[in-house]
């Protein structure tokens, strides 16, 4: 895309990385103007994450690069698309990712639909994430900074979505982002990156998902023998591998070297409300070498070849996992991995890549 007299509206949130983008696009000459999303109003307190402090920070940054800011309310459109599919798959005893979901209906969905209707020409964020068009069609790539890549939350979007994207940060490093901002005098260069739920923040979990879904106490039982161990406070607040809060600890027993052996997550049965454990990281019942998808989204617009060998991640701090794709339809796939993949959980996005290019991918089912 060509800079001069280009507009692009950049989300910004109030942290380094987005007024970084909004620095380097108003550097290569477009007309940038900001964006400010508020999407959360159920409880926006100091303690948890205050949009009031971040919009305080945005318009500093504003003024800083003189551009102008627009603020706008996207708190309904988060609750009907985002957190109620949120709630749901809890609900049904997975666990979803909900920056996923987030990135693809607020952020490049509604976000998108309003700077398109203001006029603005592509819209930008501070994702470490790249997009390039190739053969046509555009193309989702990692970061250059694979620390802090974020194209495994972007898997969802589509080609019309990063047609109009642009990702600034895409071939810097996160030290390389924090000294441009000292550099420009942005008060925000050593600010704190947000942590937590998608616009919600870090808070109690237990707490917060309790106060939308009544937990219901059931058993704890050993997946070998179905002995019973203790009870647990509800199915919703446990993950597959999970192995802090479990509160059996008095049961542990003794493993090869005379430690104590951990208990982990290894199952849930929704219907009977019984939550199974398995001792040590490295029970069987932990790995499993295949996995199905559904709700897939391709972002070329169709599904990559079968039986060809990709990489994988099937959660977003997991090592690229060589596999392959099988059994590919319009409702679901199934991806077998060389090896067997650790704590394999449903709801969670797998997401496949060859080489450094996204190709899409899916919920674990």
């Amino acid at each position: 895309m060509s800079e001069k007299g280009k507009t692009v509206i950049v989300g910004l949130s109030g942290g380094v990385d987005s007024s970084v983008a909004a620095l380097l696009l108003r550097q290569q000459g477009y007309h940038v103007i900001g964006m400010f999303m508020k999407n959360w109003e159920d409880d926006d307190t100091e303690e948890y994450c205050s949009s009031r402090q971040d919009l305080i920070d945005v318009m500093s940054i504003a003024d800083v690069l003189s551009i102008d800011v627009e603020v706008v309310n996207f708190a309904a459109e988060y609750r009907e698309r985002v957190f109620a599919e949120f709630l749901r798959e809890y609900q049904a005893g997975r666990t979803p990712n909900p920056d996923v979901l987030c990135n693809s209906e607020i952020k490049f969905k509604a976000f998108l639909d309003h700077a398109i209707k203001l006029g603005a020409d592509a819209i930008a964020t501070g994702h470490y994430a790249g997009v390039r068009e190739f053969d046509g069609h555009y193309q989702l790539l990692k970061a250059e900074d694979g620390a802090k890549d974020q194209s495994y939350f972007l898997y969802r979007l589509n080609q019309a979505q990063l047609s109009k994207t642009l990702f600034p940060l895409a071939r810097l490093y996160k030290r390389d982002v924090r000294k441009i901002a000292a550099d420009a005098n942005l008060h925000v260069a050593a600010k704190k990156d947000s942590t937590g739920i998608c616009f919600i923040g870090e808070r109690p979990f237990k707490d917060f998902l309790s106060r939308y879904l009544p937990p219901r106490k059931g058993e704890i039982r050993r997946l070998e023998d179905d002995k019973l161990l203790g009870e647990h406070d509800g199915l919703m607040y446990h993950t597959l591998g999970q192995r802090k809060g479990l509160c059996i600890g008095g049961l542990k027993e003794t493993g090869k070297n005379g430690e104590h052996t951990a208990w982990f997550v290894a199952g849930k049965n929704m219907e009977k409300n019984v939550l199974y454990v398995v001792q040590g990281h490295d029970h069987p019942a932990l790995s499993c070498d295949r996995l199905v998808a559904e709700q897939l989204s391709w972002i070329a617009g169709s599904a990559p070849r079968s039986h060809w060998v990709y990489a994988a991640k099937p959660r977003y701090r997991s090592e690229d996992a060589p596999c392959e794709i099988e059994r590919v339809d319009h409702e679901s796939c199934e991806i077998r991995f060389a090896q067997a993949q650790w704590a394999l959980t449903p709801g969670q996005s797998v997401v496949v890549y060859e080489s450094r290019v996204c190709l899409g991918g899916g919920i674990i089912r």
